[in-house]
């Protein structure tokens, strides 16, 4: 339990953000995928996820770790079928973003926060831990998203502080949870072991700084002083990924931000990233995410309205 101490004082929580939704036609997202954390609440009616469609049911939580794609069906009654694609394209006419005194429990809706959650302000932990998403029954992370959404869509002084303290308290609460009831058993004494090598974290943390710099193999190999020949092998030892694999995730995950955060042109976010070729960026972000970047950014737009 001490190295599970040692990793969640490592955790650097941050808040992405928090909606009501109401659902204005039921919808299955063939492919729902993102690079941050994501904990639905629903609120009337019903969702389903996975192959087997497992329902999640009223005062039950879904948690998505980052990074894992999953089929995902919202409402109930006959469901139209889309990609991840097609929904950013036409997002508003499925779903309605709602105020805090908006819902009067008369439509089917649901509540959602994302949030990023990486150890040593590096790696997404959950990701890391390779773990499919799941129900969470859990009063005190219920009470804790509902906190968040009411203080994140409320006008009260000091709201980013209480939203920032109960999302921390928040992540910390879902860690115990898989914890207490021996969830992902084998995944966690598989993957949480590579953060206890210091050689890794300094990995790790070169890849953040630099990332849009060399990170040949060559590279990595002097930062963790092993051999170059080595340093492949070392990495995927203890991350279960080749590091060149890694580097890319990280990459475009941190262009995700930069499209969400900035009026960065795409062209200048990709050399930002490390791509010198703007179209092979566009085609590897395509491919590891199913949308264009162009869309990504649309996508964004269309949550905030």
């Amino acid at each position: 339990m001490e190295d599970y101490n040692k990793i969640i004082e490592s955790l650097g929580v941050r808040f992405i953000k928090a909606k009501n939704i109401k659902i204005l036609h039921p919808l299955t997202i063939e492919n729902f995928y993102d690079v941050e954390n994501t904990l639905i609440l629903p609120k009337k009616g019903e969702i389903k996820f996975g192959k087997d469609k497992e329902t999640v049911k009223e005062g039950e939580l879904l948690f998505i770790p980052g990074g894992k794609m999953v089929s995902i069906t919202y409402g109930s009654g006959e469901a139209m079928r889309l990609s991840n694609d097609d929904f950013i394209s036409n997002r508003e006419r499925y779903f309605q973003s709602l105020a805090m005194d908006q819902d009067d429990g008369s439509a089917e809706s649901f509540s959602y926060v994302t949030f990023e959650a990486k150890v040593f302000d590096s790696v997404n932990f959950f990701a890391s831990l390779d773990i499919p998403p799941f129900i969470i029954q859990d009063e005190k992370i219920t009470s804790l998203l509902k906190s968040v959404i009411h203080e994140d869509l409320s006008e009260n002084a000091g709201k980013g502080r209480v939203v920032k303290i109960c999302t921390d308290y928040m992540v910390v609460e879902i860690v115990r949870y898989i914890l207490k009831n021996r969830l992902f058993v084998e995944q966690l004494a598989t993957n949480s072991t590579y953060f206890k090598d210091p050689r890794l974290i300094d990995i790790f943390a070169f890849i953040k700084e630099e990332i849009g710099g060399d990170l040949s193999n060559k590279v990595l190999a002097n930062v963790a002083n092993v051999s170059e020949d080595y340093v492949g092998q070392y990495f995927k030892m203890l991350t279960g990924i080749n590091p060149q694999d890694y580097i890319e995730y990280q990459r475009m995950e941190k262009a995700v931000t930069l499209l969400r955060t900035t009026k960065k042109s795409i062209r200048q976010i990709g050399k930002e990233v490390g791509y010198k070729d703007t179209a092979y960026f566009c085609r590897r972000f395509k491919m590891m995410f199913g949308i264009p970047a162009g869309k990504m950014r649309r996508r964004e737009s269309l949550m905030n309205v």
